[in-house]
C-alpha cells in the first residue's frame, strides 16, 4: 500500500489526479477522485447505468484498453502509450501506476501547452499524423482526443505523441469492440473531432470545437 500523505498532484483531470510516485520518480500514480466518481456515477442517465460501475473507472478503462493494445498490437507501435505497471491502492483510494513521461528529467509537455506556445509547426503536424496513423491502423479506441491528454516525447530526432488519459470507447452500444467497419468509423470520427479541437484550441477557443 502506497501512502500519497500530503502529496501535491502535478496534474488532475475531471476524474483523476496524478501523482510522481513517493518511491520512484520514474513512475506516475493516476488516482480517482472518490467525490468526482460518486457524483459522476449519481448523475448518470438510467440507460448508462446498466453497464456497471467498472465502465465509468478510467483507471480501469484505461488499464484493460492498455492491455488490449498490448495483446494485439505489434511491440513496434506500443510507443504512442504509457506502459502500465500495476494496479494499487494506496491509503485513501485506488491507483494505477504508469510510466512517467520525461524528457531530459522533466515531465513531458502536453500537445496542449506546445501548440500555445509554438502553434502547428511542420514538425508537431507531421508528428500527430504519424499519430493518427497509429489510430486508424490498429483501431484503437478512444474517447474524444484532446491535447491536455496528449504528451510530446522527445525521441531522438522525432516528437512522438502518447496518450495518457482518454483510452477506451465512449459507444453506448459497443459495436466498435467486436467489428472491425464500425470500429473503423469510430476511430475516424475521433480524429475528426481531435482536429477539430486543436483547431479550436488555436483559434482562441471561439464557439463550440465540436
Amino acid at each position: 500500500m502506497i501512502d500519497l500523505g500530503n502529496a501535491i498532484p502535478f496534474a488532475q483531470g475531471g476524474n483523476r489526479k496524478c501523482f510522481i510516485h513517493p518511491q520512484d520518480s520514474s513512475k506516475c500514480i493516476k488516482v480517482i477522485d472518490q467525490e468526482s466518481y460518486s457524483n459522476r456515477l449519481k448523475n448518470l442517465p438510467w440507460h448508462k447505468k446498466i453497464r456497471g460501475k467498472m465502465s465509468f473507472n478510467d483507471n480501469h478503462e484505461e488499464a484493460n484498453a492498455i492491455s488490449k493494445i498490448i495483446k494485439n498490437v505489434d511491440q513496434s507501435s506500443w510507443k504512442h502509450v504509457a506502459n502500465i505497471l500495476d494496479l494499487l491502492k494506496p491509503v485513501w483510494s485506488e491507483g494505477l501506476v504508469t510510466e512517467l513521461i520525461k524528457n531530459e528529467g522533466e515531465i513531458a509537455e502536453t500537445l496542449e501547452d506546445y501548440l500555445f506556445k509554438f502553434g502547428l509547426t511542420e514538425e508537431i503536424k507531421e508528428s500527430i499524423h504519424v499519430f493518427e496513423k497509429w489510430l486508424l491502423d490498429n483501431l484503437i479506441l478512444t474517447k474524444n482526443i484532446i491535447p491536455h491528454n496528449l504528451v510530446i516525447k522527445n525521441d531522438g530526432n522525432e516528437l512522438v505523441i502518447k496518450i495518457i488519459d482518454g483510452l477506451g470507447s465512449k459507444a453506448f452500444i459497443p459495436l466498435p469492440e467486436y467489428f472491425n467497419f464500425f470500429a473503423k468509423r469510430y476511430v475516424k470520427r475521433r480524429i475528426e473531432l481531435m482536429w477539430s479541437r486543436i483547431n479550436w484550441d488555436l483559434s482562441g477557443r471561439k464557439g463550440d470545437w465540436k
